[in-house]
């Protein structure tokens, strides 16, 4: 062997052995990792389980007593084939994914033809102590002598040079206190100003302007307007109101100082449902927060874990279509559950967030949902990656384009919940 022969032999060696070494660092990384996150994983605290336990005996709070199951894959299309490739999930899977939840739970649009008319109510280049620009915008939907009108907040961070990105806010909430564009009353709900500081536009909805959170047998609200005849599969409320951030968002994506590319939507409870569908319907969104969205959103139904699909068909018989009522304490019939919701949104960002003491919204169930919604981001970023293990109690984990936490605290909409979907908004949109 000469000189020059041996010399690579060497450096060959020396390459290979460091690279062994390096990967065994990164498997003790990982497995670090694991021991460490099975050892801080968030559990349910024992006393809030047994008070929900004893206040609702009739549903059930105890990991131990949730029932054995199989979900639905996400890639393996109705003819049994195996998606191995974004664009088979694009044309194939995706399709058949959308199809079954619109006519299974949340129902379809009609394709009625209506008018549609924006007006700028008000314009103060002045809000937030100079802080944002406010505009009041008012769409007016119209079928023959009917219409109906949102009523669109937005502010604008004043002082930036490239189009700003965007939340859009779907609130389920009283809007004089909770998304008051005035100022007047300020809530962690809608914490306007804090996010123009992070440099985001901020905008929101109220979604009884859409559709009003009752049962009036879809005679009134947008269904009202645009209904002609219903049937199995005619949309509920959620479907109406994902429709409504929709037709916020063909306004957005006119003004010329938002980045059309970088507009998030997020809800809370019964508005984070409306968000996930309006995320799966609807590819413009770039991204999703999903704050606590519970059964009918993000949690698995087959885990019948807190609230129950019979449960909010008999509180809610207006949110999802008819067809939904056919899984009432039959959820494995299901021909889906909300992990492939979740995979809709893939390849854009998705955020899930739960509170500790929300067991009614199943904090693990839409962990899991996460979790199990990953083949269809790993499509895209074959690095996405999430231990099966929940994180701990108040940490973000994200990897690529998804992020889920589990904060402290009742069932709500905090400013805390706000800072974590910014953080992650900063790192999807690149904007630091």
């Amino acid at each position: 062997m000469d000189y020059f022969t041996d010399n690579y032999f060497k450096r060959f060696t020396y390459l290979l052995q460091q690279r062994k070494l390096m990967f065994s660092l990164l498997l003790i990384f990982f497995v670090t990792q694991v021991i460490a996150q099975q050892n801080t994983s968030w559990q349910a605290c024992p006393t809030t389980v047994d008070k929900l336990s004893k206040s609702k005996p009739n549903f059930n709070y105890l990991e131990n007593k949730v029932p054995a199951y199989s979900l639905p894959e996400v890639l393996t299309t109705q003819q049994g084939i195996k998606v191995i490739h974004k664009i088979e999930w694009e044309k194939v899977r995706r399709p058949e994914l959308l199809e079954l939840f619109t006519n299974q739970v949340y129902g379809r649009v009609p394709n009625t033809p209506f008018k549609t008319e924006v007006k700028i109510i008000r314009v103060d280049p002045n809000a937030m102590d100079g802080a944002a620009t406010l505009k009041l915008i008012d769409i007016t939907f119209s079928v023959n002598s009917k219409s109906l009108t949102i009523h669109l907040g937005l502010f604008i961070p004043n002082n930036i040079t490239k189009p700003s990105p965007a939340f859009l806010m779907i609130c389920n909430r009283n809007p004089d206190e909770n998304i008051d564009f005035h100022r007047v009353n300020k809530s962690e709900f809608w914490p306007a100003e804090e996010v123009i500081a992070r440099g985001y536009a901020v905008a929101a909805f109220y979604n009884g302007d859409v559709d009003t959170d009752d049962f009036d047998d879809f005679k009134n609200g947008i269904h009202g307007l645009l209904d002609t005849k219903r049937s199995n599969e005619s949309w509920g409320t959620l479907a109406a109101w994902a429709w409504g951030a929709s037709r916020c968002l063909d306004y957005l994506m006119t003004e010329k100082v938002i980045d059309p590319n970088k507009i998030a939507v997020i809800g809370h409870s019964r508005g984070a449902k409306a968000a996930l569908w309006a995320g799966a319907t609807d590819k413009r969104f770039a991204m999703v927060c999903s704050n606590e969205a519970g059964c009918g959103g993000a949690s698995l139904a087959r885990r019948r874990f807190g609230e129950t699909v019979a449960q909010i068909n008999r509180s809610y018989p207006h949110w999802f279509c008819s067809n939904y009522k056919n899984y009432n304490n039959n959820e494995d019939a299901m021909p889906v559950d909300m992990h492939q919701l979740m995979a809709l949104i893939a390849p854009r960002a998705l955020y899930v967030a739960a509170a500790s003491d929300d067991l009614w919204g199943d904090p693990k169930g839409q962990y899991l949902a996460l979790y199990h919604s990953l083949p269809a981001f790993q499509l895209y970023q074959k690095e996405t990656r999430l231990l099966e293990n929940m994180p701990a109690l108040n940490t973000s984990i994200q990897s690529d384009k998804v992020a889920y936490h589990v904060r402290d605290g009742e069932h709500n909409l905090l400013l805390k919940d706000w800072i974590f979907f910014m953080d992650f908004a900063d790192k999807v949109f690149r904007c630091k």
